[in-house]
């Protein structure tokens, strides 16, 4: 008996949503506000039920998002068709949107993976030996200025003043220098 009276209610709420909707489509603006009152908590409880992976936030966003759609399609609606399946429909759609809007990323708190999270990659001990051993191939103002620059960060116009050298002069020999840089490091990987 129970289960009859429950069900009789939710077909009675649903009569009642079509009656407030088609109230409301013909100008009945206090028929509407309570059209709007019985079917937000209903659509709140779809949304959630759906939007399993979703945040509370963006579930309410997307309840929002179905008010609007519903205000903005309300002239849509068949009135001779019942109004829930219909509000149902907006609700499942847009929360499909707003599961294509998120992507397949998950968001997980960093803080709970900190203990299992890989440690920051250290550098390598033998990178600057390398690059040292690279630089003996320049003449020695020109591993001195490109020392400057990529290994100490100085500046175009430190080096030059350091080297005495104009900017221009500096740029010209840096990137002829790079450019004999990236020729021998061809060399070695062919090798």
């Amino acid at each position: 008996m129970i289960a009859n009276e429950g069900t009789a209610m939710m077909h009675d709420r649903r009569a009642d949503w079509s009656q407030l909707l088609r109230a409301a489509n013909a100008g009945d603006k206090r028929a509407y506000g309570l059209f709007l009152q019985a079917v937000t908590p209903v659509l709140r409880s779809v949304v959630r039920s759906r939007g399993g992976g979703l945040s509370e936030a963006d579930c309410e966003d997307v309840v929002q998002e179905v008010l609007l759609a519903i205000h903005l399609k309300r002239h849509t609606w068949r009135e001779d068709e019942p109004a829930a399946p219909w509000c149902y429909a907006i609700a499942r759609h847009k929360v499909v949107d707003a599961f294509r809007k998120r992507g397949r990323r998950i968001h997980l708190p960093v803080e709970d993976f900190a203990e299992v999270l890989p440690a920051a990659p250290e550098a390598d001990p033998t990178e600057k030996a390398d690059i040292e051993t690279f630089l003996t191939h320049l003449e020695p103002r020109a591993a001195q200025l490109v020392r400057a620059i990529w290994l100490e960060g100085k500046s175009i116009a430190e080096t030059g003043d350091a080297l005495d050298m104009s900017e221009g002069a500096v740029r010209v020999m840096l990137h002829r220098s790079l450019k004999k840089l990236a020729a021998l490091r061809e060399r070695l990987i062919e090798i």
